[in-house]
């Protein structure tokens, strides 16, 4: 996911992405952990898109208190 994406959602919209982005992540550690994951470096690949939600919803929140 890119950022340019995330950055068009609205603040509904990123709080479902979140919620289901750590959905996933727990999923995909578990699967990690029965050695059922094909590809781990899509455990990374989730982390990072979590953090760019954060991200947006902190600059949002930031620029809202301003």
């Amino acid at each position: 996911m890119k950022a340019n994406e995330i950055r068009e959602m609205t603040v509904e919209e990123l709080n479902t992405k979140l919620a289901d982005l750590k959905k996933d992540l727990f999923n995909l550690r578990l699967q990690h952990a029965t050695n059922q994951l094909d590809n781990p470096m899509q455990i990374t690949a989730v982390k990072r898109d979590i953090a760019r939600v954060n991200t947006v919803l902190r600059e949002r929140e930031l620029a809202a208190k301003a």
